[in-house]
């Protein structure tokens, strides 16, 4: 049973949603429970802040773990920063603030040498990386969402591991103003990921920022944000990094409501991931986690259920009606009739032969070429169209039956 655990400090007053020790350690996930993972790894981690340059070691020892979690059949997606960190070494732009073009022009040359990098590292393992440049924009614009999705899904399965950046080189308001904090929370919303990590220069949240408070004490889990959560966190710290507990707090709200549980640890110690294998009391790290409610697929479902906005409509036949009830994909020649005027990605009705409301879901076609298609069979789609999507119209995963 939940219950309320109330810390006073000297600056603020806070509430904090916990439960007793024994139960709350009972609650406490390892990284071996995760299935699909993403790892966002601060700029001041990657680079040095005294001599601007990378810390290589740290890297390699990242890079074995992260070997680990593939050898065990876990997905892994990195989210770097230090793109700019990385390239005003070599610019000569270190111990200054930079202006904008000097910051994009750094970016262009540490995107190299940071790919570069991760490469030469994770080749000692015999594991492929890809680069992905994305900009906050990509994960919220709903076509360019389900490209990136896509492109992730589909480096996973043939075994790659993605390295993702934010394109620094171009996307003028990320750097002033982004983090990778949401950057990797909204990664983790796109695909449906399980579990996220950040590594920070903190092993987790405090009541308060204890780097001023010597009382601040230590949270190891959070099964709700409230605004008492919030209220901890501090500023964020000086050098490199842009991030801070504030941006945390946020990429939690973003996971938590994807389905995905978030983990803030220490991340300058040798190993980072290998740490978070076992719990604090068996010897692993210290740090906090953040549990959601519900599972990425359910809270994706969730999502499709109650969109109220609905762009059109597929009306099925009996046939189709019937798969759709034994759990199967909605494929073009179940579709009888397509209504609306929809784009690929928007949520439609679809419906029972006699009109009733059967499904949601995501289509995998605009509505112009779901008119094309409906009631021909998947292999006769390239040559309808001209080019080879999807074979199915709404796929199972994007698909809730009422």
């Amino acid at each position: 049973m939940k219950a309320t655990m109330t810390v006073t400090t000297p600056s603020t007053a806070a509430t904090a949603t916990t439960t007793p020790k024994a139960e709350t350690l009972s609650l406490l996930p390892t990284l071996l429970d995760a299935r699909r993972l993403v790892v966002k790894i601060g700029s001041a981690l990657l680079v040095d802040s005294a001599t601007g340059r990378m810390r290589r070691d740290w890297l390699d020892a990242l890079a074995d773990d992260v070997a680990a979690c593939r050898k065990r059949g876990q997905e892994v997606v990195i989210v770097t920063s230090g793109a700019v960190a990385c390239g005003r070494e070599h610019l000569g732009l270190v111990g200054r603030a930079l202006r904008l073009e000097e910051k994009q022009a750094a970016a262009a040359t540490g995107q190299i040498r940071l790919a570069a990098a991760y490469q030469e590292t994770l080749a000692r393992h015999g594991l492929t990386v890809a680069q992905v440049l994305v900009t906050l924009e990509d994960t919220e614009e709903r076509r360019r969402h389900l490209n990136g999705r896509a492109t992730i899904d589909t480096l996973l399965k043939l075994g790659a591991v993605p390295v993702i950046n934010e394109n620094d080189t171009v996307a003028t308001a990320e750097i002033r103003f982004g983090d990778n904090d949401r950057l990797a929370a909204r990664v983790a919303q796109m695909i449906s990921a399980d579990t996220l990590v950040l590594l920070s220069d903190i092993d987790g949240l405090y009541t308060a920022d204890p780097r001023k408070d010597p009382e601040a004490r230590h949270i190891p889990v959070v099964q709700e944000l409230t605004s008492d959560i919030e209220n901890m966190a501090g500023e964020p710290p000086p050098g490199y990094s842009s991030g801070g507990m504030v941006t945390k707090i946020v990429a939690a709200r973003v996971a938590l409501a994807a389905g995905c549980r978030m983990v803030i640890a220490k991340g300058k110690r040798m190993n980072p991931l290998a740490a978070l294998e076992q719990r604090p009391e068996q010897g692993g790290a210290l740090c906090t986690w953040f549990l959601p409610a519900a599972s990425p697929s359910s809270a994706r479902k969730a999502w499709i259920g109650g969109n109220l906005n609905a762009h059109g409509a597929l009306t099925v036949d009996a046939g189709a009606l019937s798969a759709l009830a034994r759990g199967a994909s909605l494929l073009p020649a179940g579709v009888r009739a397509v209504e609306g005027d929809f784009e690929r990605g928007d949520v439609v009705v679809v419906k029972a032969p006699d009109g009733r409301e059967v499904a949601r879901g995501l289509t995998a076609y605009a509505a112009e070429d779901a008119r094309r298609i409906a009631g021909r069979k998947s292999h006769e789609i390239e040559e309808i169209l001209g080019y080879r999507g999807r074979d199915e119209m709404i796929h199972r995963d994007d698909l809730v039956v009422r």
